[in-house]
């Protein structure tokens, strides 16, 4: 997961999995939808802050969660400038770190046990539909884990070029990236296939 789960006694470590997978939801779809300037991204990130003292989580831990990122959140804000605008650039930034942030805090309180016997249960009356609680709930875990995977294909290429001493260029970041996104996904799926996860 994005944070390895921490054991404590905080409020948020006591509330149920399905009620903080809840509000984890209705937090980033506020964000997205609510969030439109620089004030209001500090203003937000100012309660994330304060959810993560609530939470008992040291800063250095909460910085671990968000290293990742950088180097993404350098592409995304150098294309939204050149697109629209650095204030849009900041807003964007801003909330796709939020976003990370509430993923990590969530995951940070969270057993991953608890997380999917949630979802499982949730689906479960649609399993006489033909939907697989099962699955759907291993989707939800990749699709988390996945986040910090990717920023850190990011991170580790941008960092090799560096080291190599090679100029910044957006095309030789995202080629060697893609590539190795790709070759992730097809050991991750490779992986799943050979425990079974696609059986019938």
């Amino acid at each position: 997961m994005i944070g390895l789960y921490r054991p404590g006694d905080s409020p948020l470590h006591r509330l149920p999995a399905g009620v903080k997978l809840v509000l984890l939801l209705a937090s980033i779809v506020a964000c997205s939808v609510f969030v439109r300037t620089p004030p209001q991204v500090l203003a937000a990130a100012g309660l994330v802050a304060g959810l993560f003292a609530v939470a008992g989580i040291p800063w250095r831990v909460a910085l671990a969660q968000l290293r990742p990122l950088l180097w993404m959140l350098l592409l995304i804000a150098v294309f939204q400038v050149l697109i629209t605008s650095p204030a849009r650039a900041a807003v964007v930034c801003g909330v796709l770190v939020l976003s990370v942030a509430l993923a990590a805090l969530f995951t940070l309180t969270t057993r991953v046990t608890d997380m999917l016997d949630a979802v499982t249960r949730w689906l479960g009356p649609l399993r006489r539909v033909g939907v697989d609680p099962e699955r759907a709930g291993l989707l939800l875990a990749l699709a988390i884990r996945c986040v910090p995977l990717l920023a850190g294909i990011v991170h580790d290429v941008a960092e090799a070029r560096r080291a190599r001493g090679l100029q910044w260029s957006m095309t030789a970041l995202v080629t060697p990236v893609l590539v190795r996104a790709l070759r992730t996904a097809d050991a991750m799926g490779d992986a799943l296939a050979a425990r079974g996860v696609d059986d019938a």
